[in-house]
This record gives structure tokens, sequence and C-alpha cells, in this order.
């Protein structure tokens, strides 16, 4: 089983870079992430601008529990482009993340070895140019309680600094949708089910 996963690193905002070897131009761009539709839009949009480019290589990690690696080498030779892109963004263990890297051909060929140093130094002037933010996961619940019971829960609420979404009621009581971060969800679970006798269940999104 592997390690608990309790917050991603992405980037703030897009960025940049240009690398240069042996006249090949190569201009990198960094892009935070949603979904994979959004990375596609990002790629399209990039290959209109520079439609003269020779190669618009890139990769992306996208997803905060589950994630998901993709590539691309664009006609550059098989692993020579998107693999040592991808590797920069696990390097910075980052998630959400998109590069894209143009490149201009010089006239003069760089080789197996040379392609991949190329691709990973202008991929790394991109992210360098970055903020890097880190996020705290979250997992949605559904609440239900007595109206008798407002006072403990919002104390409870409180304890784990816990987001309220949405509240509504019933005649039963109220039933409320809170965010908890996921390094106190088992203790809260437990405290919330034990000690307040609520009616706890996880909220599953649909996208998920």
């Amino acid at each position: 089983m592997g390690d608990l996963i309790f917050s991603y690193k992405t980037i703030a905002a897009s960025s940049s870079g240009i690398f240069t070897e042996k006249r090949s131009k190569f201009i990198s761009f960094a892009f935070p992430i949603s979904s994979e539709e959004e990375a596609a839009m990002h790629i399209e949009a990039i290959r209109k601008e520079y439609y003269d480019a020779r190669h618009v290589c890139w990769a992306y990690v996208c997803g905060e529990k589950s994630r998901v690696d993709r590539l691309n080498d664009d006609g550059e030779p098989s692993s020579t482009a998107g693999k040592p892109i991808l590797g920069q963004i696990h390097s910075k263990e980052l998630t959400n993340t998109l590069v894209v890297v143009i490149r201009y051909f010089g006239g003069v060929k760089l080789g197996t070895g040379g392609l991949i140093q190329a691709y990973k130094a202008a991929a790394l002037e991109a992210l360098d140019a970055a903020e890097i933010v880190e996020h705290e996961l979250l997992t949605r619940y559904v609440l239900e309680f007595d109206f008798d019971y407002i006072n403990p829960v919002m104390m409870l609420l409180r304890n784990y600094g816990a987001i309220t979404i949405d509240s509504d009621t019933d005649v039963n009581g109220y039933i409320w949708t809170v965010d908890v971060y996921d390094r106190d969800v088992e203790r809260f679970e437990q405290e919330a089910e034990t000690l307040y006798k609520l009616s706890v269940k996880k909220k599953i999104e649909e996208d998920e």
C-alpha cells in the first residue's frame, strides 16, 4: 500500500522559458491545469500560435488523489522529448501541470542524447520561472443531525477546520455539506459518529 497523500503541489500561474542549443531554439511554456481537456486546449492554442514550429512536444500530470501522465514527442525520436519533459514535472513533484516545448530547428542535428538534454533544459526553464504552491486535499461529507445538535456540530467543525459548503433542513433536522482536510478524515469520522452520533456520508463527486 502506497503512502497516503494529504496535499499536492502545482504551479500558481503560467510561465515560459527559452533554451538554445546549436542554433535550435526551444521555447517552453508551463500551465496549471485542472483537467485533461484544459491541457488539450492549451496545446492546441500553442500549435495555432506557433504554427511554423517544427515540433510541439508536451507532457502533463493531471489529478490530485489519482494522477494521469500523458506525453507526446510530436515527431521527435521516441522518448527524446515528451519523456524528459515529463521527468522535469516529476522531479518537482508537481501535478495539474502541463509543459509544452516548441522547437525551431537550427540546421544542426542534436542527436538522441542532445535532444533529451535540450528538452529537459527547456522544460526546466519554464518550471523554474513558475511559483510552486501546495494545496491540502479535502474530502466532502454530508452530515445529518438533529436540530438540538447544532452547537456541538459547530464545535466539531471548528476543531477540524472544516469548511461548510452548504446547509439545509428537513423535518428531521439539519443536512450540511462540509469539506474536511484529508489528514483529519479518519479522526473526524470516528468522532462524528462515536461521540456525536451523526450520520456521516462521503459525497462522491461526479468527476471522480
